[in-house]
Parts: C-alpha cells; structure tokens; sequence
C-alpha cells in the first residue's frame, strides 16, 4: 500500500511487512515517541524496514571461466570486492555480497573463483553451478556473446532446466551496437530473452537487473516460519575432514557412504529428513558432506561455496571442530560465514574421546581466545565414531533456534535501555556525552534491533550494550544485530 508523504506523517499504521515485528499498536506508539524526540518520520520508518527485512532473496551468478562473472558481480554489488580474473590461483573465502537495485536489497553468490581442474572444464562448471543454484532463488546466467553457445553452456542449461529456477540469460561483452546480432543468436539456448551486456563498461546492466528483480521473490522461497509445521533445517558444517560424514552417519543411523579420503562420488539426496529426540530436522546439504570431491585446485574455494550454499539454506549451523587439532583459520573462516548469515549456531566438538588431560587443558584456553566470536552459542563435546554425547545435540539445536526468534517488546526494551544509560552512561567525546533515546527490536531470526541515539555510540559500547542484551534476555545460540541510528542536529518537534 503506497502512501503520500502527507499520510506518513500522521498515519503510522502500516502492515506488518513495513513495520517488522512491531505491532501495529507498537508501532504507532513507537512512531510517536521517534516524532518527540525529532526525529525525521521518514528516516525511522526506514530504519525499521531495513532492520526487520528477515533473510534477504538469493541470486546466484553462474557461468563458464572468462565470461565475465566477477566483473559483473562487481557491477552488481557497485564495488570491486569480487575476484576479477578467472585464472588459475585466483581463490577466496567470501562467495556471497549483498547488492541493491531499484530501492530493493538481495544477496549475491558469486561463482567466479572457480579454477578448471583435473575433472576438465565441463564437470568444473557443473559442480560449481549445481551448489550455486541450489542456494538461489534466481540466477543470471552469463554467456560470452562474442564466443556463443558452447557445449559447456549446454551442459548448464540442462542443470538450469532441472532445477526450475528463475533465470536471466547475459550475454556478456556487447560493448557497442555491433554485438546485438551476437547476443540474439543465444535465443537458440531456449532461456528466454537475452540481456545484451557490457559488465566492463556497464552497458545494459540496468535493464538487465530490472529483469533480475522481475525474477526474484520479494522474500526467499524458504523464508523461516513460512512453512508452519515443517522440520527444521540444519546445516551440518566445518572444514573437510572434522567428521561431517561420520557424524551425519551416526544422527541417520545408517552407513551410506564408505568414510574416508577415498570415497565414491554416487549421488545423495540434496537434503535428508532424519528424527532426532523424536523430532524430524531437515539437513541441508547433506549430499555436499557425503561426496567427495577431489580437485588438484579450487578445492577450498569449493568448499567454501558447498559451505554458503548449506547455510543459505539452514536455519541453524552446527558447526563441527575437530578437537584433537588447533582450531584453524579456516574453523574461524566458517563461523564468520554462519554469522554474518545470521544463522542460528550451535558449536561442537568432534573427536573428544581422543583428547588427554593435557589437550583438554589446552583447548579451553584456545576456545577462550580464538572463540571470542560465538562465546554466546551452546557448545557440545561430542565423539561421531562412538556416538558420545550425541543426545545433548537436539536440546542445544533447540535452545539455539529459541534464541534466534526471541523478541523483546519496545516497552520492556526501552525500560531496560533507561536503566543502562543510567547506570552505565557513554564516556564522554569532545565534550559531548552521546546517549541512548530509546529503541525497538524490528526482527527476529535473528534478532535486529535499532538504537536511536543523540550522537555517534562507539564500537565498546555498542559490544556493552549486546553484552547486556544478552544477560537480560538470554539469545542464547543466536547473533544480534544491532544499528543505530543518530539524531540530526535540530530543535525538539513542537
């Protein structure tokens, strides 16, 4: 429902969609008490969208090396973050960024790291774009215009096909209007319109994003709470080799695949239904964990991608450490990823059976240093080879998911956020002392909350506040988000 600027400054009840998981008696409440302490309507309304979004739709940008996939998905997220050379070497961790056109925010998953391997360039591109597609929710496909359709585009319309996936066909490199006959002989793909391209220079990436946005769900089809009733889902991960498959093996009850470095390649269900605590859970992803891939290159990039993939898809990561080694860069690499996802997080482990005196000793310092990060997640010590402690997983995956969609009312948040100013006021800066007004959690899954505040709130207070957050309300197992946003300087609203 579009409304005048006349109406928002006086009509503040919206629906639910607008206002996040305010109410609407909340929100207009809210809304005045913003208007009080003069702030702009507009900016507060805004503030409270963007906090209580919930999980952002999903595109996937898949093709072979060279055709421009990392120069467009820099022209796509508006800066050069991605890797802009598909060559062997060329490697990273980050697969996902966050873009916005036309006012509309959704995330990206770039398959541009991808090296050819000894698998040959077919099988690369396909494996690549299996898990890419199957974390999106749209996906544009790129075609080197000047080259045309080649057997291993082929290959990839098939899996798009299989898929039923949204998809926005670029044909990439029309630098001028000499290349428009090149981009429409790829009607012959069957994909559907063209998108004439020049992600160098930027050509026609407008109209091809209008039609990215045509493509894409106002919310991802697997928005959390949608399916009422239905298993949970869970992404079981970590680096290779910590005991995934052993793990999954032992939760399912069943040896399906032979666990080690040699194992075959035969296809698994995506996604496996398994009771736990006699509940049903969905794990995501579970054919990633039981199929080996073993590639001379790519290896981490592909892990890394197999990785987003599962956690676009979860809602809650348990994330698997092997206990008997330090916990690595790449352990934390993984955290990083399901935190900033926004996931509900559960850390355990693995191999604990294994571990001396000493180690254990050991270990809990290292947790106490290189954990910093998750320190709030329910932790589990468990053994996959033995079964060890497995029943303490299902009430840790249940505390954390409890956490993740708890909500504080605004009344009872700004009560406490009153009692924290008083008792715990910000140092002062330049002779200013900044100060917390008053605020509102707008989301939940995980929770989101924005602070309105007379002036800039640095970072160590801002932690103190979550710190806070957290003694008060528990969001055990769950990341919160917290913005703020700052009063311009003006006079009170009469």
């Amino acid at each position: 429902m579009t409304r005048s600027s006349d109406e928002r400054g006086t009509d503040f009840m919206n629906d639910q969609h607008d206002h996040g998981a305010l109410g609407d008696a909340e929100y207009a409440e809210f809304m005045e008490l913003a208007a009080e302490e003069g702030f702009d309507v507009e900016d507060v309304e805004g503030a409270i969208e963007e906090a209580g979004h919930g999980p952002l739709p999903v595109l996937a940008v898949v093709g072979r090396p060279n055709v421009g996939k990392s120069t467009l998905v820099n022209r796509i997220i508006g800066r050069r973050e991605a890797v802009v050379e598909d060559k062997p070497g060329v490697t990273r961790d980050r697969v996902t960024y966050e873009a916005e056109w036309a006012g509309r925010r959704f995330k990206v998953v770039d398959t541009g790291g991808w090296e050819q391997d000894v698998l040959g360039i077919d099988a690369s591109v396909a494996a690549q774009a299996e898990y890419a597609i199957e974390a999106a929710d749209a996906v544009v496909f790129v075609v080197d215009s000047t080259v045309g359709a080649t057997d291993t585009d082929e290959a990839v319309v098939k899996l798009l096909r299989r898929a039923g996936k949204p998809v926005v066909l670029c044909a990439n490199k029309v630098d001028g209007p000499s290349g428009e006959a090149d981009a429409t002989a790829l009607w012959s793909l069957g994909l559907g319109q063209p998108h004439p391209v020049s992600s160098l220079h930027g050509r026609g990436t407008g109209d091809m994003l209008d039609a990215v946005l045509e493509a894409l769900p106002e919310a991802p089809a697997q928005t959390f709470g949608t399916a009422v009733g239905g298993p949970r889902r869970i992404a079981l991960i970590g680096r290779p080799n910590v005991g995934k498959s052993s793990l999954l093996n032992k939760v399912a009850r069943e040896e399906r695949v032979v666990v080690n470095e040699l194992a075959g390649t035969t296809r698994d269900p995506v996604d496996e239904l398994i009771e736990l605590g006699g509940v049903t859970w969905k794990f995501v992803d579970t054919a990633g964990i039981r199929k080996r891939v073993h590639l001379q290159q790519g290896a981490d990039y592909y892990a890394s991608l197999r990785t987003a993939a599962a956690v676009e898809k979860a809602e809650v990561a348990v994330i698997l450490i092997d206990a008997t080694e330090n916990i690595s860069v790449q352990d934390q690499r993984i955290i990083t990823m399901a935190v900033e996802a926004g996931r509900a997080i559960v850390v355990a482990y693995n191999k604990w059976d294994d571990l001396d005196e000493e180690r254990r000793y050991y270990l809990e310092r290292e947790i106490e240093t290189e954990m910093q990060q998750v320190a709030w997640a329910p932790r589990v010590n468990v053994s996959a080879l033995t079964g060890r402690h497995m029943e303490k997983l299902v009430p840790a995956i249940e505390t954390a998911l409890a956490g993740w969609e708890t909500r504080v009312p605004t009344g009872r948040l700004n009560a406490f956020l009153g009692e924290i100013v008083a008792a715990h006021p910000h140092p002062i800066r330049g002779g200013k002392q900044p100060r917390i007004l008053f605020g509102t959690q707008a989301g939940t899954k995980p929770p989101r909350f924005v602070l309105f505040a007379s002036g800039f709130l640095e970072h160590g207070y801002r932690r103190f506040v979550e710190r806070r957050l957290r003694e008060e309300f528990g969001f055990e197992g769950t990341p919160i988000h917290i913005s703020v946003r700052v009063r311009e300087k003006r006079g009170r609203k009469k």
